[in-house]
């Protein structure tokens, strides 16, 4: 039995240390004892409690002590009143500044040269090691140092089969990079070795909204920057250019027209075989994002070729998405089926699967001047606003917690989840 009264003391012993911290750290203030303790979390550096503040369950959130007590501690969407504390959430991290936001917190000239410089050079190791050890497949593969292209013995590898054409994807892509960094002559390099190398008539599946936007809209750039007389990087015409690129531009997006066919929506198939058109076991679903942002590249291309095909299919992808968003909030869903119009997810939010179609509409607008693509994109935003955007108004100040994009159901915008990925990141540039 000795090992019973082992355990019951370190038991004991426990329990005695929890209450300890608990009435230290904790629920001491609604006990009656006022603690002036000076506590640091060490996770961020922050300090958390000030001298004299009387920590407990119900003021202890960052944004109360920051801003003092509210009426409604439970309300999150405070907006900015005109006797509202005028001051930043970031005199929260005075006394806490680490070297980061030391480092990080101003953008001198001579570190802006710097930081280019740099972002230079990362171009480069990868553009020239995808040219040595990769070209003409589609990528470099950085563990083995070789070139990759379609997983033509997994097709269910969408993850690589989307994106991958067989079509030295990367080489084309950075075409109007070369000439943003000045290298005329590479770029003229890389433009001969697309038009004497790359051809689309391959036996690959691929995503239409990835070869839309990294082969299709690459073609386009790359030839107007080439035949632009106002020519914004110099004169970089280059000799016998005959229009290839426009050319290569065009017979890639008859070879993803199939995708536009047999739908009862109009909203496009998400993949597309360049030889063989849509593949007989290809899904009835798609995302937002992946139909609605087509109109920018086919609109260009449409307007140069003289052929109003293009973006026609791409416009009506477009307005049929529009019709299918709630009457009640005026959101669209993330994923829909492009034969019934049934919403498969509900989610509507700014990230991955919806965020390039607000982007469209605006550059839509901005590209071509159709009054339709801003009327949509002003409806859109004045949506998101609504039933989106969470917190006060304000982004630095005034009370209740910072101003975040949430994620909710199109037809009721209640908050679904409030997890952000990577690809939300483009909006403060849109607004």
């Amino acid at each position: 039995m000795q090992w019973r009264s082992i355990v019951l003391g370190l038991l004991f012993l426990r329990l005695a240390l929890s209450c300890v911290l608990w009435l230290a750290f904790g629920l001491g203030p609604s006990w009656g004892f006022n603690f002036p303790i000076n506590f640091n979390f060490n996770l961020h550096k922050i300090e958390l409690l000030k001298d004299g503040d009387a920590a407990s369950p119900r003021t202890n959130t960052w944004s109360q002590k920051t801003y003092g007590s509210h009426n409604d501690p439970g309300k999150t969407c405070s907006k900015v009143g005109e006797n509202s504390p005028k001051k930043s959430y970031l005199s929260f991290f005075e006394d806490g500044r680490d070297e980061y936001d030391r480092k990080y917190s101003s953008f001198p000239d001579t570190l802006k040269t710097e930081m280019r410089l740099l972002a230079k050079d990362m171009f480069y190791f990868g553009y020239d090691n995808y040219m040595k050890y990769a070209f003409p497949e589609d990528e470099l593969n950085p563990i083995d140092c070789q070139g990759r292209g379609p997983d033509v013995l997994n097709p269910s590898n969408i993850n690589i089969n989307d994106v991958l054409g067989n079509y030295s994807l990367t080489l084309i892509d950075t075409l109007d990079t070369l000439l943003i960094l000045g290298n005329v002559s590479e770029f003229h390099k890389a433009v001969k070795l697309v038009i004497d190398t790359v051809s689309f008539d391959k036996d690959s599946t691929v995503q239409v909204f990835e070869a839309n936007i990294r082969i299709l809209g690459s073609l386009i750039s790359a030839h107007i920057l080439l035949t632009d007389p106002h020519h914004p990087f110099g004169d970089v015409s280059l000799e016998d250019y005959d229009n290839e690129l426009l050319h290569m531009a065009h017979d890639l997006a008859v070879r993803l027209l199939p995708a536009f066919e047999n739908t009862d929506t109009g909203i496009p198939y998400p993949r597309v075989n360049l030889m063989k058109g849509v593949p007989p076991d290809s899904v009835n679903e798609t995302c937002t994002a992946g139909a609605g942002s087509l109109l920018v590249e086919f609109g260009i291309l449409s307007r140069l070729i003289g052929d109003s095909t293009f973006e026609w299919v791409a416009r009506r992808a477009v307005r049929a998405l529009w019709s299918l968003r709630s009457n009640e909030t005026g959101l669209l869903g993330n994923v829909v089926n492009i034969q019934t119009g049934q919403w498969v997810s509900k989610q509507s939010g700014l990230g991955a699967g919806m965020d390039s179609f607000y982007e469209y509409l605006l550059k839509s607008y901005i590209l071509f001047g159709e009054k339709e693509d801003y009327r949509m994109f002003s409806a859109a935003y004045e949506s998101i606003q609504i039933h989106l955007r969470r917190g006060r108004e304000a982004c630095n100040e005034g009370e209740g917690d910072p101003p975040l994009y949430v994620n909710v159901n199109m037809f009721s915008g209640q908050i679904m989840n409030t997890w952000i990925d990577s690809l939300q990141a483009f909006f403060p540039g849109l607004q």
